[in-house]
């Protein structure tokens, strides 16, 4: 089994920042891509940005220039840096990894941005 979890989440004010972090353990001799997801009240879980295990990253488009991923391969760990926060930001995020093929996620931290 595989366990996900994210720390870092919080209030903070538009314009500041937060950074996530989710460590992986559990059986994860082979950890894939990993990322961040995240999904606002009513709304759909959406992908933030992606990392593989080469360093490769993806972005929404709605988080480039102000998000950054990273992971610590030696940790098992994947950070989110969130700098320049606005309030459409408000969601819980979620981590998430693939071993062996296989998807997880972990339980989510929420972000809140007030104006």
């Amino acid at each position: 089994q595989v366990q996900l979890v994210e720390s870092g989440g919080g209030l903070v004010q538009s314009g500041g920042s937060l950074r996530l972090s989710c460590g992986a353990s559990g059986r994860i001799s082979n950890i894939g891509a990993m990322g961040w997801y995240r999904q606002a009240p009513g709304k759909q879980r959406e992908l933030v940005a992606t990392i593989t295990s080469g360093g490769s990253t993806n972005y929404a488009d709605s988080v480039k220039g102000r998000f950054t991923i990273s992971r610590d391969n030696a940790k098992n760990t994947v950070y989110l840096q969130m700098n320049s926060l606005k309030p459409d930001d408000t969601a819980v995020y979620y981590c998430n990894a693939y071993v062996w093929f296989n998807s997880y996620w972990g339980q989510g931290t929420q972000v809140t941005v007030s104006s």
